[in-house]
């Protein structure tokens, strides 16, 4: 049978919904938001329950958006309910240093005056994000979301994809997209392998109460044993912190009451905002690198964590991630609008042409980026001072680190162009 007569049957099968999302953590919200504006029957399936996500208080748990992640929020609806809770990311400092040492004379210093779009990147909070996405995924029509449900198993057709939940239900789509994390089923079940590697450290996150103005200031210190991140939040005088040790330290850090912890603190987060507290909840998590080494399987296309979890040096996570989103809602789109079969072999490959090249280069990127100053190797350490110094002073350089930083650069989709699909 050729294909000209499998594409009536194609087109004549009944499914449950185009697309079925596993996973409904941010990936998983924006890109079922993508496809069901242009008209596509989307269905996301979340383990965890809506409500307690959304009705969470502050526990300092962050992003820091792009410029181009903003432009996606905009054109689908996000960014208008969260513009308000937002804290503009207007300089960048990057420094080398020891605790209680002080940083080093060289740094980097980005300021967004120089490009002409405005601030860098967003800080914003997970419950306000996730709290739009589910009121945008409640209202928009053709997007079903069954919370407190899980994908336990998933059988593929030549011509489309049927799922088992944890409930027994069974739901049929043309195409079944894992948004499930770094241990994603999704991809396990489909074949798909990883490979990577663990950085022997553990990621520190809290929110802290400071007594100056951060002025919008994102701070990056480079110890020996990781980098601390010093993100600004809301309001002037909170901000998130991703601390890294490595994985014997952190433990017990996190093991001590939390005036033991800010004592540990301080040295590594200096005074330049003055007296420190404590102001959301404690949580880590170990560091690695994990890339799937396909982004696609027969009827299957992995985003986000599930094609490639980073370590978050550059806060690039989320944003990676949701270049992911624009560009397969872009492939699964446009193959619509031709009258394509949105699960085809073919389709799939145009969105891993796409994102597997970039994705795993930026990935490989900051696991260089990591080992170079998680050490403490004075011929190291003088080399990496020098080089920020130099780019800090070179105006060019300094521009083009900023515009990618800002996901300004390289093959974007329309939707982080401020495009509609």
């Amino acid at each position: 049978m050729d294909n000209s007569d499998l594409c009536p049957i194609v087109r004549d099968m009944t499914y449950d919904s185009d697309i079925l999302i596993a996973g409904g953590g941010l990936n998983g919200p924006a890109l079922a938001l993508a496809l069901a504006q242009s008209g596509l029957s989307v269905t996301v399936v979340d383990t965890r329950p809506a409500p307690a996500r959304a009705e969470a208080g502050f526990d300092g748990r962050s992003y820091a958006l792009a410029i181009a992640s903003k432009r996606l929020l905009t054109a689908i609806g996000i960014w208008p309910a969260v513009a308000d809770r937002v804290q503009p990311i207007l300089q960048i400092k990057a420094s080398d240093g020891i605790a209680g040492q002080g940083a080093a004379p060289f740094f980097l210093h980005f300021d967004s005056a120089e490009i002409e779009e405005g601030p860098m990147g967003f800080m914003l909070e997970d419950r306000h994000l996730y709290r739009a996405f589910l009121e945008a995924m409640d209202a928009a029509p053709g997007l079903t979301l069954l919370s407190g449900e899980t994908v336990v198993a998933q059988e593929v057709s030549p011509n489309g994809v049927t799922v088992t939940l944890a409930s027994g239900k069974t739901l049929t789509a043309r195409l079944l997209v894992g948004c499930d994390g770094r241990g994603s089923g999704t991809a396990l079940r489909a074949g798909i392998t990883r490979v990577g590697w663990g950085y022997g450290q553990t990621a520190l996150v809290t929110a802290i109460r400071h007594e100056k103005d951060h002025q919008g200031i994102a701070q990056q210190f480079f110890m020996p044993a990781g980098p601390l991140a010093i993100l600004p939040l809301a309001g002037g005088h909170h901000s998130s912190i991703v601390w890294s040790e490595s994985d014997s330290a952190a433990a017990a850090i996190q093991a001590l009451a939390d005036a033991e912890y800010l004592d540990v603190l301080r040295p590594r987060f200096g005074d330049f905002l003055g007296e420190i507290t404590l102001a959301g909840a404690r949580f880590t998590y170990p560091l690695s690198l994990s890339l799937a080494q396909s982004f696609i399987a027969p009827r299957v296309a992995l985003v986000g964590d599930a094609a490639h979890g980073v370590h978050p040096i550059a806060g690039q996570g989320l944003n990676l991630g949701l270049r992911d989103v624009a560009a397969l809602a872009e492939v699964l789109v446009d193959s619509t609008r031709r009258g394509e079969d949105i699960g085809a072999a073919d389709v799939l490959e145009r969105y891993q042409r796409w994102r597997r090249f970039d994705a795993t280069t930026l990935a490989l990127g900051m696991d260089s980026v990591n080992r170079l100053f998680s050490n403490d190797n004075p011929a190291l350490r003088m080399a990496r001072d020098l080089g920020m110094g130099a780019i800090s002073a070179l105006p060019r350089l300094r521009r083009g680190f900023i515009r990618q930083a800002a996901g300004l650069s390289g093959d974007l989709p329309r939707l982080l162009s401020g495009q509609p699909l």
